[in-house]
Order: structure tokens, then C-alpha cells, then sequence
């Protein structure tokens, strides 16, 4: 059997060629992985794969790695756990060399090609990386076939306060209503906010409507008008959105653009101390003199 057979594209080219076997493996010879970066299994797509399994067979190999007389997991706990429970006494099993780090590197973008991680489980998963791995974020953004300013933006979600982590690893927030949440990081009323968005149901379009009247009601002087001020400030926001967006896109990481009255301000965010002098040079540009020793 070929290494990458069946794996797909972004799977299969993490399995090194001539470095696999292909076993029949009892489930009971086989441990998770202690460093998943997946903590959550629906209980009911569980059963609702134990049963095709128990009627089809596992028609996926899970791959694993020889740890002492057994195998840990890499990539296939769900399969593993609904072959478990479908009974099977065997299980195709794909055998690779792999350290620790290229164990958990295989496990994330397996899970986030599949979409199996939540946004919170995907952004610590990141950081795991970053972290353990010694990557920085443009390896990453390499590896699981994302830009840098998608990673930068998804491991920002750890900034949030941890109630709100847990709504959004609830199903309660999706990931674009924790993005639009970032923006309002330190405001009083941030956590308030987010408790009423998941309450009401709010669709992420509401939710950055919702952001930007808070950070507007907070900025601007008490004295303001509110109709007032919302007129003025409302002229221009499809224009600055799209600026925000250009600005964004260009240096790859999030700039919000805002507007008072009659002045505004660019925030430019920036995830590491390397990641600043990548910015500062794009802004200055290549034939800048300029140094960032000092970063």
C-alpha cells in the first residue's frame, strides 16, 4: 500500500515515503496521544461512526508511531475511539518514524484540515507549537498551509478572557464572534457583551456592529451627542472597513482603523518580537537604513 494512499494532499505529504508499514493493530496495543490537541469528542458523531465502522469496517487506517512494546497515536483518535466501541478486534494501522514534535505537527493539521479542533483547542494547539516546537509563526503558516496573519490571529483568541474561551469551546461563540470580540480587549463590558451575543443569538456581522458602538461609546467624549456622534461616525465606516482590510491584508496581521471626531487612529498588532521587525520592515521597506536592534 502507498504511504500517502488515500490520506489526501495535506495529510498525506506529512508521512515520509518508505517510512510507513501498514499493520493489523488491536486497539488495546494502541495509546492516545497525551498531547492531542483535541479534547473534545461528540459523544453522537462518536456512536454515529462506531456504527459505520461496525458495518463497513475502518476504511481509513489510523497512524501511529512505536512507543516502548506498543503504539501511540498521531493521527485517528475519533477512528480509534469508534473502533473501540464498534468492537473491532483489529484495525488497520499505519507504523511511521516521527519524534514528538513531527507527532503533534501531524495530529494539528490533521485535525485542522479536517476541522475537527475548535477555535480555542486550534489556538492552543498553535501555541503548542510555537512553543515546544521552537517555530515561529511563518513555519507554522507553512505547515498547515495557512497564511501568517490567519495563525497570528487564531492564537490571539488565548488573549480572551477564559469565560469566553469556554463559550466559544462550548459551541455557544463561534470563531468569528471571538475575533470581533478581540478588538474590545480590556473594555469592562467585554465579557457582558459576549454573554449577550450568545444569549440573543447574535450573527457575527451584529456582533462587530455591537464591538464598534461599544469602542465608539467608550473613545469619544461623554459630552458627544450619541445621534450625533453615530451620524458622523457611520458616514465612513464601509471606507474605513475596507482600509482596515487593505492594511490588513498587506503587512498580514490585524490593523484596526477608527475615527472620532475629526481625528482617528491606526492600531497595527503584532504577536512577537520578530514578528514586529517583519512589520516595521514592511512599513519602512527594504531600502530603509534604518535599525530594529533595539526590538
Amino acid at each position: 500500500m502507498s504511504a500517502k494512499g488515500g490520506l489526501g494532499r495535506g495529510l498525506g505529504a506529512l508521512i515520509p515515503a518508505g517510512a510507513t508499514s501498514l499493520e493489523e493493530l488491536a486497539p488495546s496495543a494502541i495509546v492516545p496521544n497525551s498531547r492531542q490537541p483535541r479534547k473534545q469528542f461528540d459523544p453522537e458523531a462518536l456512536s454515529t461512526l462506531s456504527t459505520s465502522i461496525r458495518q463497513l469496517g475502518l476504511l481509513q487506517p489510523v497512524v501511529v508511531r512505536r512507543r516502548g512494546s506498543g503504539y501511540e497515536l498521531v493521527m485517528g483518535e475519533r477512528r480509534w475511539r469508534a473502533a473501540q466501541q464498534a468492537g473491532l478486534s483489529t484495525i488497520p494501522a499505519l507504523v511511521i518514524d516521527t519524534d514528538d514534535n513531527g507527532s503533534l505537527e501531524r495530529a494539528i493539521v490533521e485535525n485542522v484540515h479536517r476541522q475537527d479542533l475548535n477555535p480555542i483547542e486550534e489556538a492552543a494547539a498553535y501555541r503548542q507549537l510555537v512553543e515546544e516546537a521552537g517555530l515561529t509563526q511563518e513555519q507554522l503558516a507553512e505547515r498547515v498551509g495557512l497564511s501568517r496573519s490567519t495563525v497570528g490571529n487564531v492564537m490571539r483568541l488565548l488573549d480572551l478572557p477564559d469565560a469566553i474561551q469556554a463559550m466559544v469551546m462550548e459551541g455557544k461563540l463561534s470563531g468569528g464572534h471571538a475575533k470581533a470580540l478581540l478588538s474590545l480587549l480590556g473594555h469592562p463590558l467585554l465579557e457582558r457583551l459576549a454573554q449577550r451575543v450568545a444569549a440573543s443569538g447574535l450573527t457575527v456581522r451584529q456582533t462587530e456592529e455591537l464591538v464598534r458602538q461599544a469602542r465608539e461609546e467608550r473613545e469619544e467624549p461623554a459630552g458627544l451627542d450619541a445621534p450625533v456622534r453615530r451620524e458622523v461616525q457611520s458616514r465612513g465606516d464601509a471606507g474605513l472597513r475596507e482600509i482596515s482590510d487593505a492594511l490588513s491584508d498587506q503587512l498580514e496581521t490585524r490593523v484596526a482603523v477608527t475615527k472620532g471626531r475629526g481625528r482617528g487612529k491606526i492600531v497595527i498588532e503584532f504577536g512577537s518580537d520578530e514578528d514586529l521587525v517583519r512589520i516595521w520592515r514592511r512599513i519602512a521597506g527594504s531600502g530603509s537604513r534604518a535599525s530594529a536592534s533595539a526590538v
